[in-house]
Order: C-alpha cells, then sequence, then structure tokens
C-alpha cells in the first residue's frame, strides 16, 4: 500500500460478485488505494450482524494496480472487523459500502447490510459513506451513480465528515440526463408492512416466505429522502451512531423511581 495515497476500503451487502462493488470500486480508484473486503455470498437485510458462531475466513480474489479484492464468508460488518484487524495496516481514509442494488432509504437503513458496514466505519472514526441505487436489477445500469459519486467522495476526502457521522446515499433509478440534483435531506418516517406467504412442502409442511411493501408515513413532506427519490434527485441523508433521544430525557427524568 502506497502511504501516499489515500486509502479506500469498499464492502457491500450484494456479495463481492455483483455489479455494484465492481462500479463502487470503478468510483473511488482515482482517489487512492482500493481494498475491497466484501461477503462472498450476499448478505442483504443482515444489518449489523456479526459472525460468532463459525470461523470467519478469507481468501484474495484478485490484484491488479492499486486495487486488491479479496473475499470473505462472513457478513458485511464482519468484513469491516477483519480488514481492520488483519488486512489493511494502516487506518483507511475512507470506507464506502455499496453500491446496492435496491433502495436502503428511510426505516430500510435499519436493516440494511449495506449501511451496517457503514455504521461500524463511523464507529472506528472513518469517514464512511454507503451507496444503494433504486434500480434492483443485477445488470442495473450505474453510469450515473459512478458520476456522482465520485464528487460526493472528493467532498468526503477534502472536508471529511462530523464526528460520528456517515452518510446514507440513495440514487434514483433514472439516467444521468434526468437527474436533477442532489439534496440534503432527512430519513422519511415509514414502515415495511411485512406479510408472509405461506406454502407447504414436499413432505406437507408449512413454511413461509417474507413479502411486504414499503409505507412512507409523509408523502406530503418535500424534505426526506422518499421525497427526493421520487422526485429523481439523489438523497443524501446524514446519519449519526448516537441513537441517544436527547430531546426526550428530560420526561424520563421525570419518572419515579424510588422503590
Amino acid at each position: 500500500m502506497e502511504k501516499n495515497k489515500p486509502l479506500i476500503l469498499v464492502t457491500n451487502d450484494d456479495g463481492v460478485h455483483a455489479k455494484g462493488i465492481h462500479a463502487l470500486v470503478e468510483m473511488v480508484k482515482p482517489f487512492g488505494e482500493v481494498v475491497v473486503v466484501a461477503p462472498l455470498h450476499g448478505n442483504s437485510g443482515m444489518a449489523h450482524a456479526i459472525t460468532v458462531k463459525v470461523p470467519i475466513r478469507y481468501k484474495k480474489l484478485k490484484e491488479e494496480e492499486n486495487v486488491t479484492i479479496y473475499g470473505c464468508n462472513g457478513t458485511p460488518v464482519d468484513s469491516v472487523k477483519l480488514a481492520m484487524s488483519e488486512i489493511v495496516h494502516r487506518k483507511p481514509d475512507l470506507i464506502v459500502s455499496g453500491i446496492n442494488h435496491g433502495s436502503n432509504a428511510s426505516v430500510s437503513i435499519v436493516y440494511s447490510g449495506t449501511m451496517g458496514a457503514v455504521i461500524e466505519g463511523c464507529i472506528y472514526g472513518i469517514p464512511s459513506i454507503g451507496f444503494s441505487h433504486l434500480d434492483y436489477s443485477s445488470n442495473a445500469d450505474f453510469t450515473a451513480a459512478i458520476q456522482y459519486g465520485k464528487k460526493i467522495v472528493e467532498n468526503t476526502l477534502i472536508n471529511g465528515l462530523p464526528e460520528s457521522t456517515c452518510l446514507n446515499v440513495n440514487f434514483p433509478p433514472v439516467a444521468q440526463d434526468e437527474i436533477k440534483g442532489v439534496k440534503i435531506c432527512r430519513q422519511a418516517k415509514g414502515v415495511w408492512k411485512e406479510e408472509f406467504e405461506k406454502r407447504i412442502d414436499p413432505r406437507n409442511s408449512e413454511y413461509f416466505w417474507l413479502t411486504g411493501y414499503f409505507e412512507n408515513a409523509e408523502n406530503g413532506s418535500t424534505d426526506t429522502d422518499e421525497w427526493a427519490l421520487g422526485n429523481n434527485y439523489i438523497s443524501i441523508v446524514p446519519i449519526k451512531i448516537d441513537f441517544t433521544a436527547y430531546d426526550k430525557m428530560d420526561f424520563f427524568k421525570q419518572w419515579k423511581y424510588e422503590i
């Protein structure tokens, strides 16, 4: 690793062979030395899960000028932890995760393996960004995401990010000439309405597939990520890793705790 170049750690939750992570490598490799450590297989919906019941293994898959790619049998968060402990030998200047095949806007961040890795990087005190594209296709067109993402990466390397803050970036599923610009947004309030499709297996036992749909609780609000994406803007939501509800602390201080 060349110490005079920024070190950029890349991961994702769709797996090391997904088109999105190769688009992300293309996005960031002009800025420095790139090390990819990502799950060998898809880990969507893993959030901040870590592996504790089986050993973690990794292997080098590819090495070329300024880019080295490793695959591991763990989760996205495992990938970051493993990279920091065993693979990179200096602190990365930037951690990026994605480009996810599908939205991570609104409450989806709670379930997202993409953003779990980003939050892990933020815990390490490293500027970290998650990139997601609202096209779920395995062959999605990431052209616009790469071009706009380069500007976001450049700004982050120049300016840094505030302490304990990371970025959740989502791209609308439109061509580059249809993107209206970038919006700094708040996370929309909403909920996934889960439904389970019941089926019967060949042994006549029931099993279930999780399905469902997202319900936006504030369709009229124009300052949210869901509104931005629905109107062909790129959404950027700053995320804090401190979950404390500071504005509610006085409420709980009024409770009676005497026994």
